[in-house]
């Protein structure tokens, strides 16, 4: 069962959908999220989310000043400033 991913902004939703690997930057260090992860409230770092798509395809994204949380198989991460690189 893959992710259910949702990057937003302060002022818009970036990317939604499903994804076999999340990278993302916290304070504390990079953390990664696949499927079956145990439950996470951290807060988000300026750097790199790098999403992995079941079909394989990246999506890489800037991101700062925010929280990420994971939930079950729901990864949400809230970001006051977010774009997509590619």
């Amino acid at each position: 069962m893959p992710l259910q991913v949702h990057l937003v902004s302060a002022d818009a939703e970036v990317w939604t959908g499903e994804a076999s690997l999340v990278v993302a930057k916290t304070v504390e260090g990079e953390i990664g999220f696949m499927a079956g992860h145990e439950p996470v409230l951290a807060i988000l770092a300026e750097g790199q989310v790098r999403i992995t798509q079941t079909n394989g395809s990246k999506v890489i994204a800037n991101a700062q000043d925010g929280f990420l949380s994971m939930e079950g198989d729901d990864l949400t991460i809230v970001a006051g400033n977010a774009a997509l690189v590619s």
